[in-house]
């Protein structure tokens, strides 16, 4: 079998160093070059064509940001970025994944040999995900909100008497999920059912992901808080070092933050969630499962379906990593299998069809 051909991209001696002893000790991966900047890199990808990047993004003669986009509209190619864990490196990352980047490794703020070292599993892991990554050329990126009338629709979003309050949407993802949450939750309007989400993704970025989601969308977005009600025309994003439940208050929804151990080595666990909207939600529950590595979520999805809700799963083409959804379908757990753009105005549908006031 062909290893996994890696090129390291960072201006940090340091770091290129430490990422080839770590990536270059697998026995499926070889590190085929490491470069200082981009302007390097582009020669080198030429001469070597690797399978995947790591890159870091503040490098100097060109940002890595910069770079990325380029990449990914003349030679789409997996990348991971290195990023730093702070809150302007929360937040150039989540920009990173809207141009096309697979998937992440947070880089200590401290002691970065010690650090890179200690997430040498997580690493190599991200790696061999990224290389069987499906790519799409980039064209265009994507246009910023008209915040005016993002902001007029969201102050109306809990004004709407047709909104059933009973009704809940769950969405569950892992790598590439945040492109295509927003594909999601940015196609549905400013009265929807409150939406709960849980993405795979390490503390500290969870908040940037959910400003940004924010700035996107017609329904409000944010960072979930323990113990506050789940409103219409709201999104909650699981904080990245706890579960999310679902409970009740009386006749209210309210989101249960815990930190319970990891459940199928993440903590958020699309488990923990799906199976506490089965057992609070159940038939007024619609589930999502979007792109992902692994099968966190299938078993708490059928249990969702058992419970009377109707589930969708992203369909192969548009999933960067097909793992989650195929899960979920070899389950028994999903109603329908669906292109991430048209999984919202499905779901609108559904929710027209059950009585919950909406026409479409």
């Amino acid at each position: 079998m062909a290893k996994i051909r890696v090129l390291i991209i960072d201006d940090s001696a340091l770091v290129r160093s430490v990422l080839t002893q770590i990536l270059g000790a697998q026995a499926d991966i070889e590190v085929v070059g490491a470069a200082p900047d981009p302007l390097v890199a582009r020669e080198m990808i030429r001469a070597l064509n690797p399978d995947v990047l790591t890159l870091d993004i503040e490098m100097p003669r060109m940002d890595g940001l910069d770079f990325l986009q380029k990449l990914m509209r003349l030679r789409p190619t997996p990348v991971v970025m290195v990023s730093s864990l702070t809150e302007r490196g929360a937040e150039v990352t989540i920009r990173a994944l809207e141009l096309g980047a697979v998937d992440f490794v947070a880089k200590p703020k401290l002691g970065i040999a010690v650090g890179m070292q200690d997430l040498s599993g997580p690493i190599c892991d991200k790696i061999r995900v990224a290389a069987k990554a499906r790519m799409h050329r980039r064209a265009t990126a994507i246009a910023p909100p008209n915040d005016k009338a993002v902001a007029e629709q969201k102050a109306h979003a809990t004004q709407f008497s047709r909104v059933s309050t009973e009704k809940l949407i769950a969405i569950g993802a892992s790598t590439g999920g945040t492109e295509a949450i927003r594909e999601v939750i940015t196609r549905l309007p400013a009265d929807c059912p409150g939406v709960l989400i849980t993405q795979h993704m390490p503390p500290g970025f969870t908040r940037s992901f959910a400003a940004r989601m924010d700035s996107l969308s017609r329904i409000a977005v944010s960072e979930a808080a323990d113990g506050e009600r789940v409103l219409p025309g709201h999104a909650y994003i699981a904080p990245g070092d706890r579960h999310l439940r679902l409970a009740k208050s009386g006749s209210n929804y309210v989101i249960a933050l815990d930190d319970s151990e990891p459940v199928n080595r993440h903590r958020p666990s699309v488990e923990v969630m799906f199976r506490s909207v089965a057992a609070i939600a159940g038939s007024n529950a619609l589930g999502v499962m979007l792109t992902g590595m692994g099968r966190d979520g299938a078993a708490a999805m059928l249990e969702m379906r058992k419970a009377g809700s109707f589930n969708i799963a992203q369909d192969e083409a548009s999933c960067v990593v097909f793992g989650m959804p195929r899960e979920a379908i070899a389950a028994g757990a999903v109603d329908e299998i669906l292109p991430v753009t048209e999984i919202a105005p499905r779901l609108l549908r559904q929710l027209a069809q059950i009585g919950a006031g909406y026409r479409v």
